[in-house]
């Protein structure tokens, strides 16, 4: 039973960053750029 829960929260582990990095990804970029511009002020 307990290799059943951990390969469910495995797979939810996995899914959630997968969906995270294709959503967020231009999210990510822009706080980058926008972090880099301050930077360099």
């Amino acid at each position: 039973m307990g290799w059943l829960i951990f390969l469910l929260i495995a797979v939810a582990v996995v899914g959630g960053v997968l969906w995270a990095k294709k959503h967020f990804r231009h999210e990510i970029d822009r706080a980058k750029r926008i972090n880099r511009a301050n930077r360099n002020n």
